[in-house]
């Protein structure tokens, strides 16, 4: 039993079955259209969205104007893991993203667990992102005068919410000043919806136009899929460099003092909503069927998307927290409110485009990679074999994108993520974690005369690594020391948890990197990328853990019995 939960693909026979397509004996194969300006331009889609314009307002109201250097240790530790998303995809180039990576490194239990972990990311990813499309879209047309009833902008529940909200408050005689616009909003929404049987009829209608739109695009092919996100990235980022231009103009120098008003402690409470705006740049190694030399482009064009978003991001944060005070940035909007502050009211208007354009590429390529890891999930057996159906006239995973859109489009009809979106951000740092781990599990490569591939350097972390973990437990020993006070509340040291589980990591990789000679890179992105993780918190590691139990069930119920690799051992 523990042989067939262990058991793993070799790279060969991972390329062989990726020739051949597993495609019920249609050997359709994808589109290779994509090249280097293509991916790094489908980098830069899927990282610069609604972070920029929404999470980065809070992540500056924590941490004020040192929420750059925030950017920046990100962009450092999702380096570490593009360098390895590099390495495996030039020497693994299909699609699938880490679950096929993990398939070629530890085995096909932890690569299913992975698979489905990023199917959860996506899913919900997708999902936030749609719902944030609708409001950034019903806000900008409520610019020229359009209005969209109030019931068909957002989701049942929090319009039933904010309606007993206001009734309670009413009840008590209390004013109704005291809630935020958006709330009265809602119950709004509430009292002026139609009903049917009794049921109020209430939808987020724009969710559901955007997911199909997108969904059509990417379902009728690549070269289609491609054209699109060029023609968004080129125009976001020009309208990103021209509030970043306009911006600078306004810049009060004395708003950047203190630099770090709250310490690094406080600078790393916006560390989720920092890496949220950085996911994404991983979803380009999906297309790795689609490229014309995956094995030199792939890497580039991830490493290149991460540099040009990591400037940015930067000098955005710093335009920001310098045009006004950062203890005002706890705000939704918080481009378009500190041009509004500085009485640039017309600049909101090509912010709020810019912010529809943003999150729509984000959707388009989350919607793009889903598709693709259903698809290398089924063609090892461990899904049906509709998922890797491949459309003959369009040379796309058909019936993998119709499901993706469905699974995106029906729940952000009704659903409001408020609660799970940090699930996107803990799944993306699980599978970043396991990427770096591969690496380390991968065999010797064996090809030394091809120049043409991305090689990862080798750097000897055995003294390196270790010391790095003393040199860190002694700068900040007494935060350490004060973690391991059990006399504390179950209800802060039930926090602690995943930091407890990352020292163990920690001291763990120390050793094996001074026995074993371990690559430095993969290493600090492992411990990186499991840093994060634990800031992440108690309840998103519940909420985690319970969706990768659900998976577990699938897999010993289907999966196990299913998969191509059992079908093998028991001829």
């Amino acid at each position: 039993m523990k042989k067939d939960l262990l058991r793993k693909k070799s790279i060969a026979k991972i390329l062989q079955d990726s020739k051949e397509g597993f495609n019920d004996g249609e050997h359709h194969g994808l589109n290779k259209v994509l090249k280097v300006k293509d991916l790094t331009f489908m980098g830069i889609a899927a990282v610069i969205g609604a972070g920029i314009f929404s999470t980065i307002g809070e992540a500056s109201y924590n941490g004020g104007p040192g929420v750059s250097i925030l950017f920046v240790l990100t962009a450092i530790t999702c380096g570490f893991s593009a360098l390895c998303y590099a390495e495996f995809a030039s020497r693994i180039p299909v699609s699938g993203s880490a679950y096929t990576y993990a398939y070629a490194s530890f085995g096909e239990l932890i690569a299913w667990i992975i698979g489905w972990d990023l199917l959860m990311e996506y899913a919900i990813g997708n999902i936030a992102v749609a719902i944030s499309w609708s409001g950034y879209f019903v806000n900008l047309l409520q610019g020229f005068n359009i209005h969209i009833p109030a019931y068909l902008t957002m989701d049942y529940l929090s319009a039933f919410k904010a309606n007993e909200e206001v009734l309670t408050l009413i009840k008590r005689g209390v004013s109704l000043n005291t809630l935020s616009e958006n709330t009265l909003n809602a119950a709004q929404a509430w009292t002026s919806a139609p009903s049917i049987g009794g049921l109020k009829i209430i939808a987020d209608i724009p969710a559901l136009l955007i997911v199909f739109l997108i969904t059509f695009l990417v379902y009728i092919g690549i070269k289609e899929t491609k054209r699109a996100t060029n023609a968004m990235v080129i125009l976001k980022i020009v309208v990103v460099l021209a509030v970043i231009v306009v911006g600078f103009f306004y810049v009060t120098p004395a708003n950047w003092h203190p630099f770090l008003p709250n310490g690094f402690s406080g600078m790393m409470k916006g560390v989720s909503g920092v890496f949220f705006a950085y996911i994404g740049f991983d979803a380009i190694s999906t297309t790795a069927e689609e490229c014309e030399n995956p094995q030199k482009d792939l890497p580039k064009g991830m490493i290149y998307s991460l540099i040009i978003c990591t400037v940015l991001y930067i000098l955005i944060a710093l335009v920001l927290t310098g045009m006004v005070n950062y203890k005002e940035l706890q705000v939704s909007d918080p481009l378009a409110f500190v041009f509004e502050r500085v009485g640039l009211n017309q600049i909101g208007y090509i912010i709020s485009v810019s912010a529809v354009i943003a999150t729509a590429s984000v959707l388009l390529i989350f919607q793009m990679g889903q598709p693709r890891i259903w698809m290398s999930m089924s063609r090892d057996g461990l899904l049906p074999k509709a998922f890797s159906r491949i459309h003959p006239k369009f040379k796309t995973p058909s019936f993998s994108t119709i499901v993706t859109g469905l699974v995106v489009a029906i729940p952000a009809l009704f659903m409001n993520l408020t609660e799970v979106t940090d699930l996107t951000s803990i799944g993306t740092l699980f599978a970043f974690v396991l990427v770096c781990g591969g690496v380390l599990l991968l065999p010797k490569d064996e090809d030394t005369s091809s120049k043409k591939r991305f090689k990862m350097p080798y750097i000897n972390g055995k003294y390196i690594v270790p010391l790095l973990m003393m040199t860190l437990g002694a700068a900040f020993y007494n935060q350490i020391l004060n973690l391991f006070n059990f006399n504390q509340s179950w209800e802060i040291i039930k926090e602690q948890i995943p930091f407890y589980l990352f020292m163990i990591l920690a001291i763990t990789m120390a050793i094996l990197s001074f026995l074993k000679n371990l690559s430095l890179i993969p290493v600090l992105g492992l411990l990186s990328c499991s840093y994060l993780m634990t800031e992440l918190g108690y309840t998103n590691w519940l909420r985690f853990l319970i969706w990768l139990g659900i998976g577990l069930v699938i897999y010993f119920c289907y999966g196990i019995r299913k998969s191509k690799l059992n079908q093998i051992q028991t001829e």
